[in-house]
């Protein structure tokens, strides 16, 4: 089950960097939709906010705050290495207690909590397509499917 989380967080790291690099693409980056960035730095943000509830860390990140466009590749480098180091010397059966950005206490799985990482940013690329669509931008197509064909 290891191998195969692994698998999906380098699924979705490579495709944040893909949406990354297109937000820094050429005379793009003039034209990059403010949700977009929003969308993205959101999704970062909430990763960092997850993998410090697996280490029992209270939240310190704000979840809707900007990143800067500049901040977003080393934000999301930083999250990649973070999580894999979590999942690696984790038990995917730990239960985490945390409270969320309202102080409810709930209690999760690590391997909910990671399939949930994965899912939030897959959600969220979908969305950020949406936003490029949008502006007449072609989005990166970041299906899984197409992930495996070049693997």
């Amino acid at each position: 089950m290891k191998e195969y989380f692994k698998e999906l967080l380098e699924y979705s790291h490579y495709y944040n960097l893909e949406i990354i690099k297109k937000f820094n693409d050429g005379d793009l980056h003039f034209m990059v939709p403010k949700r977009a960035i929003q969308l993205l730095s959101h999704t970062l943000n909430a990763q960092k906010i997850w993998n410090n509830r697996i280490k029992g860390k209270e939240d310190q990140v704000e979840v809707w705050k900007n990143l800067e466009v500049d901040q977003l590749e080393s934000a999301e480098n930083e999250n990649f290495q973070e999580t894999l180091a979590l999942l690696e010397k984790e038990e995917l059966g730990r239960v985490v207690k945390f409270k969320n950005s309202r102080g409810e206490r709930y209690e999760n799985s690590v391997r909910d909590i990671i399939f949930h990482v994965i899912n939030h940013s897959t959600y969220h690329r979908g969305q950020i397509a949406t936003e490029f669509r949008k502006e007449g931008i072609d989005p990166i197509v970041s299906d899984f499917v197409y992930y495996k064909l070049d693997k």
